[in-house]
């Protein structure tokens, strides 16, 4: 009696180590890369809530990163998307496929390239990070290492970097060139969150964009001059900063700390006795040229 309880308390100790060592290898080992040490921390504190994730390595800039995953071969990559120096799409760029974790992006800009995420990243989180959709996202990634090869993970991720130059059917040769991504500047579209949808807009629709507080509105033409000859305004969270490098600054000239313009709709030019300028648009917009931007002109005249 004595030696069958003992062979069943044995047979526990050896399924509850088999499922500990099961539970360790479904474990996510996961790096975080973000320049900001805040949202680095505010992650953390959020993954703590998930004992399925372990952060293995946290890094503030690009090159620190790839230097991460050749040492921690992690299985995810929280991915901070604009970053001074080497940013998110460069540091893809730099990893060779086969060291390739999967990859959440982690962005405040939530019109950057938002189509894109959605379509090719196995997910992206907009700061601040919220509890339900981190949870989602770790959803996601859990089902993706289960049935991902990491030659499909490579080509989602190369859709993502055609989707961001216009050239969908990018190879990986095409896609580590260092202008793949300089080709969204060059891009004849925006994509744009606006409430809880998300818009293409064309470039050439936009009239003028200038900064309300925490948003930015993007003046653009309506669907058509009769249906609404003030055209639409479309909002969105985000800085003149972010804006400024998303568009061409030769066709988007910031013309006014707060106000970015399409230079191409400029169709008259007045200046002022203080140096300042006044541009018309061509839907008749009156906008103020100040004087810390008037090396514009050449690009408006």
């Amino acid at each position: 009696m004595n030696g069958a309880v003992g062979s069943r308390a044995i047979e526990r100790e050896r399924t509850a180590e088999g499922a500990s060592v099961a539970a360790h290898n479904t474990r996510l080992r996961a790096l975080i890369v973000d320049d900001e040490p805040l949202a680095r921390r505010g992650l953390e504190i959020r993954l703590q809530a998930h004992p399925d994730v372990e952060i293995v390595g946290e890094y503030g800039d690009g090159l620190s990163a790839i230097a991460g995953l050749r040492e921690h071969r992690p299985d995810l990559m929280f991915l901070d998307v604009q970053m001074p120096g080497m940013d998110g799409f460069e540091t893809l760029r730099s990893i060779p496929a086969q060291e390739m974790p999967l990859v959440v992006f982690v962005t405040a800009y939530d019109h950057y390239a938002i189509r894109a995420f959605e379509a090719s990243a196995t997910d992206y989180l907009l700061k601040p990070v919220e509890e339900t959709r981190l949870a989602q996202a770790l959803a996601r990634v859990q089902q993706a290492r289960s049935q991902r090869e990491a030659s499909g993970h490579c080509a989602h991720l190369l859709g993502l970097l055609g989707e961001l130059s216009g050239r969908p059917l990018l190879d990986l040769d095409e896609a580590l060139k260092p202008d793949a991504l300089e080709q969204l500047r060059r891009d004849d579209k925006l994509a744009v969150r606006d409430g809880g949808r998300t818009v293409r807009v064309d470039l050439a629709s936009i009239r003028w964009i200038d900064a309300a507080g925490d948003y930015m509105c993007i003046h653009v033409d309506g669907p058509s001059d009769r249906a609404a000859p003030q055209g639409e305004t479309l909002v969105l969270r985000a800085t003149m900063r972010d804006l400024e490098k998303q568009l061409d600054p030769q066709r988007f000239p910031r013309i006014h700390r707060s106000t970015i313009v399409n230079a191409r709709r400029v169709v008259e030019l007045r200046p002022h006795t203080n140096g300042e300028g006044f541009l018309r648009l061509d839907c008749g917009q009156e906008l103020k040229l100040s004087r810390t931007h008037r090396d514009k002109l050449a690009l408006l005249i």
